[in-house]
């Protein structure tokens, strides 16, 4: 017990001096990332171009607005590469992976940031099958499809891996399906994290709090659509004022989501860039914070009375 707590008083020491060590230099490492067409990759892309990293920036439509944008703000240097990737195609990642190889930097590939993911919102009941399929494929799936591919290269040059998760790992309200695949990300990397110490390879998990205004990711939800697809069992258990109600609830959530992803940004960069990366990074306000504190520490019957509560309102 008495070495538990030594090292324990220790680890915080050892994780200053090593925070004391120069930074990374960007010159001549390359890094990937997923889901660049918005939000935080977008915002991503072009500071690790800045910063002097030659960056592939995977965008779902390479011909659409947002990766144009892309590649006219970061003003059509070459160490900024658009390129298609859908992270539930198979080919896409492979022909991704040609791509790095082919264009390596002198210092090779230095980092993968699995950001693309998908939100939505719906009670359990409500959503088909389909969409718990695709969800588990792109927020999941697909941030593993991706990092088995590019695991060999991250090897062998003692990379950086970075992970796209949530507070909503923790709870859930209304969001159920995006829940579920982050905390199943969150698990993934635990073991991840733990299997690439001894290659060098770190891995850390980024959670946000609620960005939805930064990132578009989730938009305002409507009553109407949600009830016009739900299925007759569905409609002969909830009615069109219970689904309002929970709609406006989560829209109400939502429009109260911070505006500056860059704080995100920043979180990320820190993890491809300090000598001492963290594990997770939870960029969240504080009340964010304090919910998942209750939920990680106070049993479950504590946890669903809050968040019952939160609901009821």
């Amino acid at each position: 017990l008495l070495l538990l707590l030594l090292l324990l008083l220790l680890l915080p020491l050892a994780r200053l001096c090593r925070r004391g060590a120069a930074r990374l230099e960007p010159a001549g490492r390359a890094v990937l990332i997923t889901g660049c067409d918005s939000g935080f990759g977008h915002l991503l892309a072009l500071r690790l171009h800045r910063l002097g990293f030659t960056v592939f920036a995977g965008c779902l439509c390479p011909g659409g607005d947002g990766a144009r944008r892309l590649q006219r703000e970061a003003g059509g240097a070459g160490r900024l590469r658009v390129l298609r990737l859908d992270v539930t195609r198979a080919r896409d990642v492979r022909a991704a992976k040609e791509l790095v190889l082919s264009h390596l930097p002198e210092r090779g590939f230095w980092g993968l940031v699995n950001n693309a993911g998908i939100s939505t919102f719906g009670e359990t009941g409500w959503l088909p099958m389909e969409t718990y399929e695709k969800f588990a494929d792109v927020n999941l799936l697909g941030s593993i499809r991706t990092t088995l591919a590019f695991l060999p290269l991250l090897r062998k040059y003692k990379g950086r891996i970075v992970f796209m998760s949530s507070i909503i790992a923790y709870f859930t309200l209304g969001n159920g399906i995006y829940s579920m695949t982050k905390a199943a990300i969150e698990k993934f990397c635990d073991a991840l994290r733990l299997e690439m110490k001894k290659f060098g390879v770190q891995v850390s998990i980024i959670q946000p709090g609620n960005y939805a205004p930064s990132t578009k990711i989730q938009p305002p939800v409507s009553a109407e659509e949600i009830w016009s697809e739900l299925s007759e069992e569905e409609k002969a258990v909830y009615n069109k004022e219970y689904v309002q109600e929970r709609a406006n609830f989560f829209n109400s959530i939502l429009s109260e989501g911070s505006t500056n992803g860059n704080e995100v940004v920043d979180a990320m960069v820190d993890a491809l860039t300090s000598p001492a990366p963290k594990a997770r990074y939870m960029v969240a306000k504080l009340k964010e914070k304090a919910l998942v504190f209750v939920c990680a520490l106070f049993p479950t019957v504590v946890m669903d009375s809050v968040l019952s509560y939160a609901l009821s309102k």
